[in-house]
């Protein structure tokens, strides 16, 4: 069995040459995800988390760039492959979910028809009814009834959880080695949320896919992940699995970030909010990005900027309250 990660990503930069200057957008990103793992990555608007799913699918366009790092999956890094050999892995072996169904499905194509061409662009052995049949099974694996009507209809005649639905069976319907989920189901309701992510968890584990899951819902990354990501203003701050992390946060900002969820047993408490506001990325990172905002921050917070410190079993976090453990430069 293989014991290499699926995914491996090694001090990611991404800049934004604008009018305005340069954005630095991502900053040291590093992680690494198992095989047929689900791993959330977590964060306010802004911090990255989308920046960070583009750039695995090599989807980082002017004025964007990616500067420096490497992204190693299945043990070939896609930084260095031609745009020919990044076509045949996007979509095949790494598919995404973007955050807009309505906004990514053809306007003017049946649903069935967009599936199948997913089918028949990585793999020319299919001909187009053979397609089309695939495409009404995995909408049947969706739990959706009557599937062979519905892959006949247009994306404006389906709900919001129904194109949710199509645009899941898009993505796998390849069989695709790596789900990149970027905010699945924040244009949802409550309750099709929830049947959602039963969906994509049930499918994910028939068909062994390992998850990049984003969200800035963290009730949805305690559900499906196994291991979370903090991502703060471009930079990666504390990775472990959910457990260590939602219940015992090592950097002021994950912890700042837990106390913001409204607490159901108490429902009349005041609402906690993280002073200060999110740092300007026109500027180069010189120090600890949330220094600013945070309580414990000493003077070499805003003079250095800290390492990624290991601590208990796989937790990791960049904060120089841990200097008296090992620290490293770069999380794996």
């Amino acid at each position: 069995m293989n014991t290499e990660p699926l995914l491996k990503v090694n001090d990611l930069k991404v800049h934004f040459y604008t009018l305005r200057g340069v954005v630095h957008a991502l900053e040291r990103i590093a992680f690494h995800l198992n095989r047929q793992e689900t791993l959330g990555l977590a964060g306010e608007t802004g911090c990255g988390k989308s920046v960070t799913a583009r750039s695995i699918l090599r989807l980082i366009d002017p004025p964007g760039r990616i500067i420096s790092g490497s992204i190693i999956f299945e043990g070939r890094d896609i930084l260095t492959l031609d745009e020919a050999k990044v076509r045949q892995i996007r979509g095949r072996k790494i598919s995404m979910i973007m955050q807009e169904p309505k906004m990514s499905l053809n306007p003017v194509i049946r649903v069935g028809e967009q599936i199948a061409e997913t089918l028949l662009i990585h793999d020319r052995s299919l001909n187009r009814r053979l397609a089309r049949q695939q495409a009404v099974d995995m909408l049947a694996q969706l739990g959706i009834a009557d599937a062979t009507r519905i892959a006949r209809r247009y994306p404006h005649e389906l709900s919001g959880g129904m194109s949710q639905r199509i645009m899941i069976a898009m993505m796998l319907v390849t069989r695709p080695k790596l789900l990149i989920a970027d905010e699945p189901t924040s244009a949802l309701d409550v309750t099709i949320q929830a049947q959602i992510l039963e969906l994509m968890q049930t499918l994910v584990r028939e068909i062994q896919t390992s998850v990049l899951m984003i969200t800035h819902d963290l009730g949805v990354m305690a559900e499906t992940c196994e291991r979370v990501a903090v991502m703060y203003a471009g930079d990666m701050i504390e990775i472990g699995s959910v457990h260590n992390v939602l219940k015992n946060p090592q950097h002021p900002y994950t912890q700042g970030l837990l106390q913001t969820v409204p607490d159901k047993a108490n429902p009349d408490q005041p609402m906690y909010s993280i002073r200060g506001n999110v740092p300007s990325l026109l500027e180069p990172q010189t120090n600890c990005r949330f220094a600013p905002r945070c309580e414990y921050a000493m003077e070499r917070c805003k003079q250095e900027i800290p390492p990624v410190y290991h601590l208990n079993g796989n937790h990791q976090a960049a904060c120089f309250l841990h200097d008296r453990s090992p620290a490293v430069e770069t999380a794996s």
